[in-house]
C-alpha cells in the first residue's frame, strides 16, 4: 500500500473488520524489519537520520582519559565512582562501561570507554565533564571515539581549506512582508496540520502549507512568530522559511511530552516523564533546555516528579507546566518553585543567581513582571493565622523586597499582572468571621509609581463569585466577572480618571450576561465577552472606549477563542472535545462573521504571533494622526476586491441562471417529444390543459383469485 492511509479510511477498515481502536496499544505494534506496509513515519528525514547514528556504530562511545592507575583490588570501587557520574548524564549500556587493565601489571591503563544508548547522550557526557576535576591529580580529558578515526586521517602535510562562498539564509520574518498585511495561522484536524493566510477580504483562508503527520501531538508557535514547533518521540524540531516550512533544528529528548519556549526564542525547553521499574518509586522527569538556533543542551535537570511538584509544605501537587517561569522581558533568568524556595537561574551560566536559591518558607507561588526582573510571590497563613499570608515584590538579581502586603483570614490568592509590567492585581479570597464562607477582594500595586502604593478595591457586593478577571493588554483597566451563573454581571473598572489618576474607578456593570470568560483585543478597546461550554457558545462584542455593544452571536459550542496578534480578527473554535459541527469561524473585530470552516476531527486553531513593531510611539502616534492619508491606498484596495468579488458573485449567479434554463428547456424538449404518446394516452385529446378534463371516479372490479374447497358434511 503506496499511499498513506488518511484516518477516515482507517476508522472504516477497523469498523469493516470488527476491531475496537480504543483497545488497541499502538506503541506494542513492531512491525517486520523492512517493511512499513505504506505508513510512513511523522518525520521520515528525522527518522532515517536518527537511523544513521545508530548504524555508524561508534558515534555513541566516548573515550575518558586522566584516570587513576589502580591495581586490581580498586579496580571495583573506581569503576563505581566513574559509573556514578557518567550514569546522571544518560543510561548506559549494559556492559557499557570497559577499563583496560594491563596484562603485565594488572593495573588500569588510565582511561576507560563508555558507551551510551544514544549519540546524544554521548555528547551531551563529553560537553558537561571534559575537565572535570576529579581530584588534583586527575582532570577527565573526554573525547568521543569517533574522534580519534578523524584525527587518524590528518594528512601530513597542511593544506589550505576549501572556500566556500557565502550563502546567505532565508529570511525567517519573510511573512510578516506580506503586501496585503495578512496573518497566518495554524490548525491540526485529522492527521493533517495546515498553514494558512487569513485572507478576510476574499472571505475564506489561502492554504501556504500542509503536511500529513507532521506531527505526533500538537504543534506550537515561539512567541515571536519566528519558528513552529513539532513534537515526536524521538524529541522537537523547529520549521521555518521564506517560502515555505522548512526542519530548521532538531532537538533529540526521547518521550518529550511538553515544549515550551523562552520569551525571545533564543531557548526551548522540552520536558518527559518515564515510568519507573519499581512501582513504588515516582515517575523519573528529565528537563532539557536547548540554544534554539545551534540545538546544543545548555542545561539539563532530572529528578523524581516529586522534586518538581508545586505546592507548599511538601505537599505533592503534581508537576505544573511550566516547571520553569522565563522573567524579566527578555532571556535573561528563568526561576522554579520549590519546596520553601524559589530557584533562579540566570542563563550567562545556567546557574543559580548568587549561587544559591531564594529561601521562603511555606512559598505556594510566584510569577514574573512581563517587562522586568520582579518577582511576586505569595505565601499562605502559618501557625493556624497567627502569622498571616502575604504577597512581596523582589528584584531580581539583588533579591531585595521591594514592597510587601500582609493578608489576614485568607483562603486563596491568585496574581495577575498587567501586560507592561505597571499594575499587578491580587485577587484574594477571605474567610468571613464565621469561617463558613468566604468573600473576594482585590489588593492592586501600582509598580511604577513611587514606593508602589496599594490599593484595595471590594466589589458592590463583596459576597459574589469572581468568575473571570482579566486587564486590557497595554492599558488601565480591567474586567471582572462576578455573581452566579447562568447570569453574572460583568464590571469594567479602570486605575485611573480623567481627574484623579491615583484612584481606581468603576466604569460600568452590565447586569445579567451569558459569559464565563473574558477575551480582550491584543490592542486593548474592544473585548469579546464570551460564554464557554454550558453556555454554548454565546459572544458579545463589546467596545470599552464608548461602553457599548457592536454585536451579539453565536458559535454553539464553541471551546476556544483567540485573537489575531493585530486585534483585526477574532476566531472562534469548536475542537474535537464535541463530536459535532468541529471547525472554526473567523469574525471582525466588531462581531461580523467573514467566514466559516468545518473540519472533522479538529484539534487545533493558533495564530501566528507577531513580533514588536520597530516603529517609536511618536512614529506611530504620526501614523494614527495622518490615517486617511495612508488609508487611501488601502480603501481602494478594499474597493477593488469588493468589485471582484461583486463580479465573482454576478457571474456565479448567471451560471446558476443558465443552468437553471438549460434544465428547463431540456424537460420542454422532453415534453414535446412525448406530447402523441399523451395525446393517445387522452383518445384523442391533444391539450395538456388539467382545467380542460373532467375528472371522474370510476369503479372497476376485478376477480384476483378464486378458490374452491370440498367441506366435509358431519351428520
Amino acid at each position: 500500500m503506496g499511499d498513506v492511509m488518511v484516518m477516515n479510511e482507517i476508522e472504516a477498515t477497523a469498523s469493516r473488520l470488527g476491531i475496537d481502536q480504543s483497545q488497541i496499544d499502538l506503541d506494542s505494534i513492531r512491525l517486520p524489519p523492512g517493511e512499513s506496509f505504506g505508513i510512513i513515519s511523522d518525520d521520515e528525514e528525522v527518522y532515517e537520520d536518527d537511523q544513521l547514528e545508530f548504524d555508524s556504530g561508534f558515534g555513541n562511545i566516548i573515550v575518558v582519559d586522566n584516570l587513576p592507575v589502580v591495581p586490581k583490588e580498586k579496580f571495583e570501587k573506581l569503576e563505581g565512582v566513574i559509573r556514578k557520574i557518567y550514569s546522571q548524564i544518560g543510561v548506559i549500556k549494559e556492559d557499557g562501561l570497559w577499563m583496560p587493565v594491563d596484562p603485565d601489571t594488572h593495573k588500569t591503563l588510565g582511561y576507560c570507554f563508555i558507551e551510551y544508548n544514544t549519540p546524544q547522550e554521548a555528547e551531551l557526557a563529553k560537553e558537561k565533564t571534559n575537565g572535570y576535576k576529579l581530584d588534583k591529580a586527575h582532570i577527565f580529558a573526554v573525547n568521543m571515539f569517533d574522534d580519534f578515526d578523524r584525527f587518524m586521517k590528518v594528512p601530513d602535510e597542511w593544506a589550505p581549506p576549501e572556500f566556500k562562498p557565502y550563502t546567505p539564509g532565508e529570511n525567517l520574518q519573510q511573512w510578516l512582508t506580506d503586501e496585503k498585511a495578512r496573518d497566518q495561522f495554524v490548525i491540526r484536524a485529522g492527521s493533517d496540520t495546515e498553514v494558512l493566510w487569513n485572507d478576510a477580504r476574499h472571505l475564506k483562508p489561502e492554504p501556504v502549507y500542509k503536511r500529513t503527520y507532521w506531527t505526533e501531538s500538537f504543534v506550537q508557535w515561539s512567541p515571536l512568530g519566528t519558528y513552529l514547533a513539532t513534537v515526536h518521540r524521538q524529541g522537537a524540531a523547529v520549521w521555518g522559511g521564506a517560502n515555505t516550512f522548512n526542519r530548521l533544528m532538531r532537538y533529540a529528548h526521547p518521550q518529550v511530552k511538553l515544549i515550551d519556549f523562552s520569551p525571545g526564542e533564543k531557548y526551548l525547553v522540552t520536558y518527559s516523564s518515564h515510568e519507573p521499574s519499581n512501582p513504588r518509586d515516582a515517575n523519573r522527569v528529565i528537563i532539557n533546555i536547548f540554544d534554539v538556533r545551534t540545538g546544543k543542551v545548555m542545561r539539563d535537570f532530572r529528578g523524581s516528579a516529586d522534586e518538581f511538584a508545586v505546592g507548599g509544605t511538601g505537599s505533592v501537587a503534581g508537576v505544573s507546566w511550566p516547571v520553569f517561569r522565563w522573567g524579566g522581558g527578555k532571556d535573561k533568568y528563568f526561576a522554579k518553585l520549590g519546596k520553601n524556595m524559589i530557584s533562579v537561574y540566570e542563563t550567562e551560566t545556567f546557574g543559580l543567581v548568587d549561587k544559591k536559591s531564594l529561601k521562603v518558607e511555606n512559598v505556594m507561588d510566584f510569577c514574573w513582571s512581563p517587562t522586568d526582573p520582579i518577582l511576586a510571590l505569595y505565601v499562605p497563613e502559618l501557625g493556624g493565622g497567627n502569622q498571616p499570608a502575604r504577597v512581596s515584590l523582589v528584584q531580581i538579581p539583588g533579591k531585595e523586597e521591594l514592597r510587601q502586603k500582609n493578608l489576614f483570614s485568607v483562603s486563596d490568592c491568585k496574581m495577575y499582572w498587567q501586560s507592561n509590567g505597571d499594575y499587578l492585581a491580587v485577587k484574594v479570597d477571605r474567610y468571613t468571621k464565621t469561617k463558613k464562607s468566604t468573600y473576594t477582594g482585590f489588593e492592586l500595586f501600582r509598580i511604577k509609581e513611587r514606593d508602589i502604593p496599594i490599593e484595595v478595591l471590594e466589589l458592590d457586593n463583596k459576597n459574589d463569585k469572581i468568575i473571570a478577571f482579566a486587564w486590557e493588554p497595554k492599558g488601565h483597566r480591567f474586567a471582572v466577572i462576578h455573581g452566579d451563573s447562568p447570569r453574572p454581571d460583568i464590571s469594567f473598572y479602570t486605575m485611573r480618571t480623567a481627574h484623579n489618576t491615583g484612584r481606581v474607578s468603576k466604569l460600568t456593570t452590565l447586569k445579567g450576561k451569558q459569559a464565563n470568560a473574558l477575551f480582550w483585543s491584543p490592542g486593548g478597546r474592544f473585548i469579546v465577552l464570551a460564554g464557554l461550554k454550558g453556555f454554548n457558545g454565546q459572544l458579545e462584542f463589546y467596545n470599552v472606549d464608548e461602553l457599548e455593544t457592536m454585536a451579539t452571536a453565536e458559535h454553539f459550542m464553541a471551546t476556544d477563542i483567540d485573537w489575531d496578534p493585530t486585534g483585526r480578527y477574532v476566531a472562534t473554535a469548536v475542537t474535537s472535545v464535541h463530536e459535532m459541527e468541529n471547525g472554526f469561524n473567523v469574525w471582525s473585530f466588531n462581531g461580523k462573521l467573514l467566514y466559516r470552516t468545518l473540519k472533522d476531527h479538529f484539534f487545533q486553531f493558533l495564530w501566528r504571533p507577531r513580533p514588536p513593531s520597530f516603529l517609536t510611539p511618536e512614529k506611530e502616534e504620526e501614523i494614527a494622526k495622518n490615517l486617511k492619508k495612508y488609508s487611501k491606498k488601502y480603501e481602494a484596495e478594499d474597493q477593488d476586491v469588493s468589485m471582484l468579488l461583486s463580479e465573482q458573485e454576478r457571474e456565479k449567479r448567471r451560471m446558476l441562471k443558465d443552468e437553471w434554463e438549460k434544465w428547463v428547456n431540456e424537460w420542454k424538449l422532453l415534453n414535446e417529444e412525448e406530447k402523441l404518446e399523451r395525446q393517445e394516452l387522452r383518445d384523442g385529446e391533444a391539450s395538456d390543459e388539467e382545467e380542460e378534463y373532467e375528472a371522474k371516479d370510476i369503479e372497476v372490479e376485478e376477480v384476483l383469485d378464486v378458490t374452491e374447497e370440498v367441506l366435509p358434511f358431519d351428520d
